[in-house]
């Protein structure tokens, strides 16, 4: 929510991120311009642009979004009349005074007044909560020759951060929700695919780096093999329906996202609504997924109104999830929410408690995050994370289209579980690394072999960018280590004659979904695979990287730059063609100017 003046005319239109609920924004199809199309280095063919056409491009992707948070009252005339009474609850989460005054009167809203939860702290209306990240520095590999980390394939650090860059008279937004590996994991990257019946297709990357020309920066790819539920899907909608979710970008659009999922259900899946407020109830239970009409019906009846009651709602969920579950089949929990919990269970760690236990059902849960003023990522990013699912931050209904129906069963059905990284570092070439990213992923290197350690999950066809600065052993870069008084008496590396010397080594386990043995996978890199120059995906997954780090003002950040960025990432190969991509490079250019 944001603190601001709302005149008359602009009552019901008031926070209205529902501009969207009507018109939804495809983000697909090809671009308005450009020469014939030519030849790529992978293969496949890409439109050329000039300069012109290049900006023009930009311009127009990012106008999408500007749109949403800047320009919200010329779609008002759009909504329906439903719609209408969803944007007027949004003006109740402020005060009734200030509602009152806004709106003119009493009697002009929907239903009762001063249904709010207020959240306001000490006057403070910015009551957000992230999770604090230490940014990884270099290590010694001679004193930490593994690095090890769960999988992280979720997304929603990238689109909080383009909402908070888009509002112009929106919160600046904390150094720890810049979370770099989830910037670079929105975007799609081409990746080998598996192959012969392989659970993931890997490929590794190594050239200089473009920040630091002392280290050479390592990209492994991870792209998971794309399958779908042979038996249907069990889904519960968990929504959180208290006073907080008033706001427009948040109940309303929590309910397009899910009528946008609706979409693609069939007769095999199985749909049920859980919702919570001071108590939980079952708005839906049991429906076939080919019954759109009966779960939309049960979506739009939908209103916010009172406390948060987020444990009875979960349990509820769970029980639900449990009494449908299809053995073989796709069981899972999406919980929309603020993540604003003040009834019951509300502690992160005892969330994460709560929802550790429950995995063991054989359930996942995944959370989709709304809204704004008082979101609480940090409770989202743990329940998502020990509720073996992933986490997606909705800022329109651009983005429930792409998360829920374009990448609906890299969202919804996990084909890899506990999915872990373990890279380890030859001392005998390497002196040092830095792991870009995954702060809060980081493990200890005995708990990779540990199958009770949670790891992270994987969906269908969903790819993992993991980016590393490596400091070869004739590097100038200097990296703190330590000595040892057995140094001497270490055991001597060799390499067979004829052989290429090993750099590190990629080591990748995982889980089956419904198995409690991990496989484990290695991918050794060598020191002929350095390239002079960087492939296309590692130079865009590179520009990303140092957006985060310049945005957190990162003493990693060297010689990178805004305009290095843009002017480097603008004229790669299929970028102008990809409006998410596109839309990356408005964003660096909003900052920079």
């Amino acid at each position: 929510m944001r603190m601001r003046k709302i005149t008359t005319a602009r009552c019901l239109a008031a926070a209205l991120a529902a501009c969207f609920i009507m018109t939804g924004c495809s983000t697909s199809g090809d671009a308005p311009f450009g020469s014939p199309l030519e030849p790529a280095t992978s293969g496949k063919t890409v439109r050329i642009y000039t300069d012109e056409e290049i900006e023009k491009r930009i311009a127009e992707v990012g106008a999408k979004y500007d749109g949403i948070y800047n320009n919200m009252d010329e779609f008002y005339s759009m909504l329906s009349g439903a719609q209408q009474k969803s944007a007027t609850n949004g003006i109740r989460s402020y005060t009734y005074e200030m509602a009152n005054e806004a709106c003119g009167a009493a009697d002009t809203y929907a239903g009762p007044t001063v249904p709010y939860e207020p959240f306001v702290q000490d006057g403070n209306w910015n009551t957000e909560n992230y999770n604090n990240i230490k940014e990884s520095g270099f290590l010694s590999v001679s004193a930490n020759p593994f690095s090890t980390f769960g999988a992280d394939v979720d997304t929603a650090a990238y689109t909080n951060l383009r909402r908070s860059i888009f509002e112009n008279d929106g919160y600046g937004i904390s150094d720890s929700a810049i979370r770099i590996e989830e910037m670079i994991n929105y975007f799609h990257y081409d990746y080998e695919a598996p192959a012969d019946g392989k659970k993931f297709g890997v490929t590794t990357a190594l050239s200089e780096c473009p920040w630091n020309k002392d280290t050479l920066l390592l990209r492994v790819g991870v792209k998971a093999e794309e399958i779908k539920p042979e038996k249907g899907s069990n889904i519960v909608f968990l929504i959180d329906t208290s006073g907080s979710m008033f706001d427009s970008d948040k109940l309303p659009l929590a309910q397009k996202a899910f009528s946008i999922l609706t979409e693609n259900l069939t007769e095999d899946d199985t749909v049920s609504i859980v919702t919570y407020a001071g108590s939980e109830e079952v708005a839906l239970e049991g429906a076939k997924g080919s019954d759109h009409g009966r779960i939309r019906e049960a979506i739009g009846a939908l209103e916010a109104w009172g406390s948060t009651n987020g444990e009875g709602g979960i349990k509820k969920a769970y029980e639900i999830a449990e009494k449908y579950f299809i053995k073989g089949g796709n069981n899972r929990i999406i919980l929309a929410t603020d993540g604003d919990l003040n009834v019951g269970i509300s502690s992160e760690a005892d969330l994460i408690k709560l929802v550790e236990d429950k995995r063991e059902t054989g359930v996942f849960l995944s959370c989709l995050g709304f809204g704004t003023g008082n979101y609480q990522d940090s409770k989202m990013e743990a329940l998502a994370d020990y509720g073996n699912g992933n986490y997606s931050y909705i800022d329109s209904s651009a983005e429930a289209t792409r998360v829920l129906k374009d990448e609906m069963w890299s969202t919804l059905y996990t084909v890899a579980k506990d999915v872990k990284f373990q890279v380890e570092f030859n001392p005998e070439q390497v002196k040092g690394y830095r792991l870009i990213g995954y702060e809060n992923r980081e493990m200890a290197a005995e708990d990779f072999a540990n199958d009770k350690k949670d790891g992270g999950e994987v969906g269908s066809g969903q790819t993992v960018t993991v980016l590393y600065e490596v400091v070869p052993v004739d590097s100038s870069f200097e990296v703190s280590g330590v000595e040892s008084r057995y140094e001497a008496n270490k055991p001597v590396i060799s390499f067979p004659t004829g052989e290429s010397e090993e750099l590190l080594t990629v080591n990748i386990r995982y889980k089956e979904p419904d198995a409690s043995e991990s496989t484990l996978l290695t991918y050794p890199v060598t020191k002929d695979m350095i390239e002079s120059e960087m492939d296309d995906d590692t130079s865009f997954a590179a520009g990303v990287a140092e957006f985060g780090m310049l945005l957190r003002k990162s003493e990693y950040s060297g010689s990178a730059s805004y305009k290095e960025i843009y002017n480097r990432l603008k004229v790669l190969p299929g970028v102008m063609d990809d409006d998410f991509k596109a839309e990356f490079l408005f964003l660096v250019k909003k900052v920079s100017e």
